[in-house]
């Protein structure tokens, strides 16, 4: 809101209204749920992005944007995360 003089404000014409305002809150957690479950369901995100951080520990690379891209274009990236979640299928 743009405050005029005499402190009055004028009502933001890109504000959303109080019933947009609870639509997006609600869908914002329906979104988050969904987001939780795939999680949950997916075991090689999890495996993905455990993976990445351990490398990047390990290694401390100067240029971690560059090292991103090198980690998730690997070609033998798919077969790792096969390995792990056979072995991890195994442990349970």
């Amino acid at each position: 809101m743009e405050t005029l003089p005499g402190l009055l404000q004028r009502p933001d014409p890109g504000a959303l209204s109080i019933a947009q305002l609870e639509q997006l809150r609600k869908f914002k957690i329906q979104t988050r749920i969904a987001n939780e479950k795939y999680l949950r369901t997916h075991k090689e995100v999890e495996w993905l992005i455990s993976g990445f951080f351990r490398e990047i520990f390990l290694k401390r690379p100067d240029n971690i944007l560059e090292f991103a891209a090198d980690y998730f274009t690997d070609p033998r990236l798919p077969n790792k995360i096969h390995i792990q979640l056979i072995k991890d299928k195994k442990a349970a």
